[in-house]
């Protein structure tokens, strides 16, 4: 079993740990390291292995592919599995995404083991500054996409290194976690699913494919809060065939984002959303507000981002979660590594459905107890989405800040 956080000391994403576990995904028995052994490179959507162990992680050194595992030795802190909580006992991670992002994210959270580390090793992979964008800014280049991305990611892993500081236990009894877009890889990083560094170079990957789609595309996002009678369907389609009438060809104006009950993102042609919200009291939506987005994301605007982000999950390590982490394709528990590819580049063009994996997060008997949710990252989004899902769930959520008191910087 490999084990992402030690509770035996703080900072283990950073460094984690490594041991034996049963099997592998196919049921052979494997080493303690990825590797260690033949038949460890990773797996495609096939489960064809690809390239050679070389090529599936050289590169780092200049930049041009994804940084170099150098796991540490084993020094026997690593634990068994955990055993299984009661629902009043454990807690569940949710991982913000893009929009939640502002000048000041980090500040105070230097002080935090390996704080310092994740962001040093953010400015070699991305080959910029991470940690003053986010601390100073400027706002613009901060809102930018191939910034924000990894600007996201990263401080909300560090927020669970303030979170082990401050809470160990929570970290401890932790079983499940999703995230919201890119908010998927720091859950994935969490649950040992992905290792910091390599998943740090995918999100670059991600984002930069993602800004170039934006830019081939006038697109755009609409966040909308519907009254009971809204048809968002049919709004879209109304959008599209207005957007024909213009000379449109091929429109696309889609749900981007099934946020709770009523409310919906929607996403498209920048036509099609002028069209939304010029009509947006007919078609029965109470509110109707552009988000500060610079494209059409989760639509199939992004349909050219979907190839160099599937390239580039070939050639990094993908594992098993060692908890349950869900998809934003269809709000179910990520099964294999295999999975776990296809699913994040599918997840590019396709909706969001965070409604429906809160339900499936929390789905338990009557009478069975919640955990204790934790939103690490930037903004109280997700917390907000919780409470309209479900207000049982949300009353033992706390939120878990990027900015910190008393800076040490």
């Amino acid at each position: 079993m490999r084990i992402l956080w030690s509770r035996s000391r703080s900072g283990a994403l950073f460094t984690r740990q490594w041991s034996s576990r049963p099997g592998s995904e196919d049921g052979s028995q494997t080493g303690s390291r990825p590797g260690s052994q033949k038949g460890s490179r990773p797996e495609s959507q096939d489960g064809s292995r690809h390239g050679s162990e070389e090529g599936s992680r050289s590169g780092s050194q200049d930049g041009s592919g994804p940084p170099t595992l150098n796991p540490p030795e084993e020094t026997g802190l690593a634990r068994e599995r955990r055993p299984s909580k009661t629902p009043g006992e454990s807690s569940v991670f949710l991982f913000p995404g893009q929009g939640s992002q502002f000048v000041g994210m980090g500040r105070g959270l230097l002080k935090y083991p390996k704080v310092k580390e994740m962001f040093s090793a953010a400015e070699q992979i991305l080959g910029y500054d991470l940690l003053s964008l986010c601390l100073r800014g400027p706002e613009e280049q901060l809102m930018r996409t191939v910034h924000c991305q990894p600007a996201v990611f990263v401080t909300s892993l560090a927020a669970v290194e303030r979170l082990n500081h401050e809470n160990p236990k929570a970290v401890e009894t932790c079983v499940a976690a999703a995230g919201f877009s890119v908010g998927e890889f720091a859950a994935l990083v969490f649950s040992g699913a992905m290792d910091f560094a390599q998943a740090l170079y995918v999100v670059k990957v991600r984002a930069e494919a993602m800004q170039a789609a934006s830019e081939r595309a006038a697109g755009g996002m609409l966040s909308v809060l519907g009254r009971p009678q809204a048809q968002y369907r049919q709004a879209c389609l109304q959008a599209q065939e207005h957007c024909r009438g213009l000379g449109l060809d091929r429109p696309v104006c889609n749900v981007a984002t099934f946020l709770f009950p009523d409310g919906r993102v929607i996403a498209g042609h920048k036509q099609a959303l002028d069209f939304l919200q010029q009509n947006s009291r007919r078609l029965h939506f109470a509110r109707c507000s552009p988000l500060p987005v610079g494209g059409a994301f989760h639509t199939p605007l992004m349909e050219s981002a979907c190839e160099p982000l599937r390239d580039v999950l070939r050639q990094v390590e993908v594992r098993r979660p060692e908890i349950n982490v869900y998809s934003n394709v269809d709000g179910k528990r990520y099964m294999h590594a295999g999975h776990v590819r296809r699913q994040l580049a599918l997840q590019l063009v396709s909706p969001v459905k965070w409604e429906q994996t809160l339900h499936e997060v929390y789905e338990r008997t009557q009478g069975q107890g919640f955990p204790h949710t934790y939103e690490v990252g930037p903004g109280r989004q997700l917390g907000a989405a919780l409470q309209r899902c479900n207000l049982k769930a949300y009353r033992s959520y706390t939120h878990v800040d990027v900015v910190a008191p008393d800076n040490e910087e």
